[in-house]
């Protein structure tokens, strides 16, 4: 059975000796990011924060505050469904599997393809959002507006000294096209006061996407729903990169194996997770932005301000216990590391059905998701390698990838070791480089220009015939194979372990 809710899997990892209940009182403000900073990067447990306290204003709040609960590689992997009494991440690779024989990734080549893939998503319609009355749904049995509303009343984290507040960093914010279609993304909201957040959204989303459509129908403002502390797979699955054919309720209910339940918003007809602990719902005015930031971002710098859509909120809807969960980012490792080599995993049998030279690849943490991806692939042909890097740049968000570096077969993509030699020692920058431009990831500071600039391949692979290298090239250097085996014998005798 899929995890239902938030609480579930906070259960599950204190069954698992994998979170700590943090008693004493901490404050919001810096101190509860600075221990969590710690623990992720000691690879730690998550934290149950249950005293969360205001030391300048001395205010107590009424709910705990969970944090880093995927900051592990098991525990992101027991997110997604691994078994956690057997499974480990390694058993990513066969729910990979699984989901490649379920998606439509493919774009259509034929009639016969469009009607297959109408088929595949009918068959997938039993895993689809389920929606629920609201005497089912937890996440609206307490409905606060009116004068009572207020966002300060959450323990928002401010995580960063020179953020410019605090910032809800692990939304749900559900908008839907005008023909009805829903989207999650995972956009941070800076709460500016009482009842109004920003709303980073960037360009590519396709929630700005939805934006701009209600924008350009004359619209004078899109309805938006915030849901805090949905199940494990729904939170992962509004950062991962869906396929256009499917939403995200559907991409959960697949990973899943069974539907999400939603419930109608109070105040729109949008639909969000019935088992969220907290529901912000309200209406981004057309046109209307604000000054948002700075904030300590997942590059490890601070993003610069901007001016971005304001969220005004019209109705908090809770469960009567309510945690607020949450997620700190910044240098790597952080927790968002290990969503993102989850997607990196999920999606390989994906990017082989693509480009099917493709032996494996790897996203460093250090890369913090679109600076930099490995491709280890089996080289047939001249130039191969320049057709892998222009095919990763015209795949979905991969298209913000600012290096990719391709290398042989035999070599491991995620030993960076390896990967370094082989480019320290193969590459020719006259031959074996790339240099093109394209989209690249708002948060980019190092580019001249705004979410666009250059980008670097780098065929670090061994040239082939017809490739410009016509002198002869070296063997690596490999022991006998008999005497590897000889020594691995007496290698216990040695003394040397």
């Amino acid at each position: 059975m899929a995890l239902k809710n938030l609480r579930e899997f906070i259960a599950l990892l204190e069954a698992k000796d994998q979170l700590r209940r943090i008693t004493a009182e901490v404050d919001p403000y810096l101190e509860i990011g600075e221990i969590t900073d710690r623990v992720s990067k000691a690879v730690g447990p998550a934290l149950l924060f249950e005293n969360p306290v205001s030391r300048d204003a001395s205010r107590s709040y009424d709910m705990p505050v969970a944090i880093n609960l995927m900051g592990s590689y098991d525990r992101m992997a027991w997110a997604l469904g691994v078994d956690a009494e057997t499974g480990t991440w390694r058993d990513l690779d066969a729910k990979a599997r699984e989901l490649m024989d379920l998606l439509p990734l493919d774009a259509p080549a034929s009639m016969k393809d469009k009607l297959g893939i109408l088929k595949n998503l009918k068959d997938l319609a039993g895993v689809g959002a389920k929606e629920v009355k609201p005497s089912k749904a937890p996440c609206q049995e307490v409905v606060v507006s009116g004068e009572e509303l207020d966002l300060t009343r959450l323990p928002v984290l401010t995580t960063w000294p020179e953020d410019g507040g605090p910032f809800i960093t692990l939304p749900l914010v559900v908008t839907r096209s005008l023909s009805g279609r829903p989207n999650l993304g995972m956009y941070r909201l800076q709460v500016f006061d009482r009842a109004t957040t920003g709303m980073h959204i960037h360009e590519h989303h396709d929630g700005a996407k939805n934006l701009r459509e209600w924008a350009a129908a004359g619209h004078e403002r899109m309805p938006v729903a915030v849901a805090l502390g949905a199940d494990p797979v729904t939170i992962f699955s509004a950062t991962a990169p869906v396929p256009p054919v499917i939403d995200e309720y559907l991409f959960s209910g697949i990973l899943r194996g069974e539907s999400v339940e939603v419930v109608k918003a109070v105040t729109s007809d949008l639909m969000v997770p019935a088992h969220a602990e907290i529901v912000l719902e309200g209406h981004v005015p057309i046109g209307e932005t604000r000054w948002e930031g700075p904030f300590g971002d997942h590059t490890g710098y601070y993003s610069l301000p901007d001016d971005f859509p304001v969220l005004h909120v019209e109705a908090i809807t809770m469960r009567k216990d309510p945690i607020y969960p949450t997620t700190i980012v910044g240098r790597p490792p952080m927790e968002d590391c290990y969503m993102a080599k989850a997607t990196e995993r999920l999606f390989l049998p994906a990017v082989r059905a693509i480009m099917p030279e493709v032996v494996d690849y790897d996203l460093p943490l250090e890369g913090v998701f679109h600076n930099c991806a490995i491709f280890q692939i089996k080289k047939e042909f001249a130039g191969q390698a320049f057709r892998v890097m222009n095919f990763a740049w015209s795949m979905g968000q991969m298209m913000f990838t600012k290096f990719v570096i391709v290398v042989d077969e035999d070599v491991d993509c995620h030993d960076y070791s390896q990967v370094a030699w082989r480019c320290f020692n193969n590459v020719d920058p006259s031959r074996d480089v790339l240099i093109s431009k394209g989209p690249l990831d708002r948060l980019d500071h190092s580019s001249n220009f705004e979410s666009f600039g250059f980008k670097m391949g780098i065929d670090a692979t061994k040239p082939l015939p017809g490739e410009g290298h016509d002198r002869r090239w070296p063997d690596a250097l490999e022991m006998e194979p008999d005497v590897k085996t000889r020594v691995d014998a007496m290698w216990g005798e040695l003394g040397l372990e």
